[in-house]
């Protein structure tokens, strides 16, 4: 049934309009009892699907979901089949890790509707409560050596930028290294996870993970977040479609791994375009708490700096404050 299901759904959703049972029945080899007991399912599922004698079906009205249909409707089936649709999951990246282990392919990719125990950075958690994108992908670089993945976060951050453009009409500013923000608030969080094989010190494989908040409204984010978290919808107002925003981010997830890591100048151009960073006071924490003026981005996406004693550097890890966001005054 979920085949059948899933296969009607992403059909209806390509076509549009109405479509007859009979078509519907040819077009899948499936029978015409078949055809109404999946269109039954949907609409047990939320979607509204008008019925008519002389028209067949067509959908009027769609939940807020990513599933297997949604995305049939949206990525060829072979791009498709590469990817694990969870209802919950404690953590996108984790999962995928256990996949990644057991052998899978390079892109292959975990979505979930919710995460009990989203991450981030420095181990800070990540809220996930159903209402934005949380996907992690594998990529299998043909390079072989750690350093060559350092600048990987920064491509991301473009990536999905250019994804969150495409599907919802507005560009988020990145706040170095790899934050999405708009208006000042954060409304995605990236976390790169490199698996290395303590033989050799070779790559065996990295994790892309992303939470994209979408549709939340501020009540739907812990107090102790509302300052500094936002989500597309409470900046512009507008639902968005997540499985749009999903199937998105997967094609320049997939565009990126073939880029990466020699195609560098569109991304470094990008990056450095979109950077909010740049020209702001900034704090760096560390060993050594220190403060300056944020310059520019160096040709590895590395933050340059002019700290206060007028000592020029150049940032490549840690945490960076900047002055008007999140709190800092």
């Amino acid at each position: 049934m979920t085949k059948t299901k899933d296969a009607i759904l992403a059909y209806l959703k390509k076509r549009g309009g109405y479509v007859s049972g009979e078509t519907l029945g040819e077009t899948l080899n499936i029978s015409r009892t078949a055809v109404n007991s999946a269109v039954n399912a949907l609409r047990l599922d939320g979607y509204e699907i008008s019925s008519s004698t002389n028209k067949g079906y067509c959908i009027v009205g769609s939940p807020d979901k990513i599933n297997l249909g949604e995305m049939l409707a949206l990525l060829p089936a072979e791009r498709v089949n590469d990817i694990l649709f969870l209802d919950s999951v404690d953590s996108t990246n984790n999962r995928l890790h256990e996949l990644a282990v057991s052998g899978a392919p390079a892109g292959q990719t975990v979505i979930a509707e919710s995460q009990t125990a989203g991450r981030g950075r420095y181990g800070r958690s990540f809220a996930s409560p159903g209402k934005g994108v949380y996907l992690s992908m594998l990529m299998r670089p043909r390079f072989t050596q750690p350093a060559a993945a350092s600048t990987l976060t920064a491509w991301v951050a473009v990536a999905i930028c250019n994804a969150v453009q495409k599907a919802c009409g507005v560009r988020p500013g990145i706040k170095w290294v790899n934050d999405l923000v708009l208006n000042g608030r954060k409304i995605c969080g990236i976390l790169t996870e490199t698996t290395v094989e303590s033989e050799t010190g070779h790559i065996r494989h990295v994790i892309v993970g992303a939470g994209i908040n979408v549709n939340e409204c501020e009540n739907d984010f812990p107090p102790q977040l509302r300052d500094t978290a936002t989500s597309l919808f409470a900046e512009t107002g507008k639902q968005f479609d997540r499985a749009r925003l999903a199937a998105d981010i997967i094609t320049e997830l997939d565009a990126l791994g073939a880029d990466w890591p020699d195609a560098k100048t569109p991304y470094l151009d990008a990056y450095r375009k979109d950077c909010v960073t740049i020209g702001k006071y900034i704090r760096l924490s560390g060993s050594e708490e220190r403060a300056g003026y944020a310059l520019g981005i160096d040709d590895d996406f590395g933050l340059i700096v002019r700290l206060d004693d007028g000592t020029v550097k150049t940032v490549t890890s840690g945490e960076v404050s900047v002055r008007g966001m999140y709190g800092y005054v």
